[in-house]
């Protein structure tokens, strides 16, 4: 990254502690949110093995393990950008799971996933990055693992960097509210 993209990161990390810590992003629990849940849950089960680890980049808060059953993943891993929402997920004491504070661009695991999810974070790597972010964290993919991505609206300038993947499935998730959709794509190298 250039030094502007540096600084516009470390402004960005700012804007998302004051916003966990004032309540902004609370509205992630809210009931419009399930059906994105259970769509990324419903495609770990689907194309993902039984026990699975996982890796959730943009977890928040670990609103997704609220959602997953007790004891369906070996290990799941939340990283997330804010250290104010890594910091109330880690309160939650969810069973098999850490949670770490690091940046998208810079961060690298320390073991391979059976599933990578990029959970409303893609969007938010710098243009000049998503594809060495993208590659690197293919990289810690297990050869058969799934790469499951959540794009809110329609995500300009990301869903192409998934064309040389195995699509294996991608729904347009709608609600009642206007404007209000995601998109979710799960892939395999």
């Amino acid at each position: 990254m250039n030094i502007l993209d540096k600084f516009h990161n470390w402004r960005r990390k700012q804007r998302w502690d004051r916003q966990y810590k004032n309540g902004r992003w609370n509205s992630l629990k809210n009931p419009i949110e399930a059906s994105r849940y259970h769509t990324i849950k419903d495609f770990i089960i689907t194309y993902g093995k039984d026990q699975p680890s996982i890796l959730d980049l943009g977890s928040g808060e670990g609103v997704l393990n609220e959602y997953l059953e007790l004891n369906s993943y070996d290990y799941f891993l939340g990283m997330d950008f804010s250290k104010v929402s890594i910091e109330k997920a880690k309160t939650k004491k969810f069973p098999n799971s850490d949670f770490i504070t690091a940046d998208i661009h810079s961060y690298t695991p320390k073991r391979k996933y059976d599933v990578i999810i990029f959970n409303e974070a893609f969007y938010y790597v710098q243009e000049s990055e998503k594809e060495n972010v993208l590659n690197r964290f293919l990289s810690y993919l297990e050869d058969n693992g799934i790469l499951i991505v959540s794009i809110y609206r329609e995500g300009s300038t990301c869903w192409e960097y998934f064309n040389n993947l195995l699509q294996l499935n991608h729904k347009v998730v709608t609600t009642n509210q206007e404007k209000t959709y995601w998109k979710i794509g799960v892939y395999k190298k």
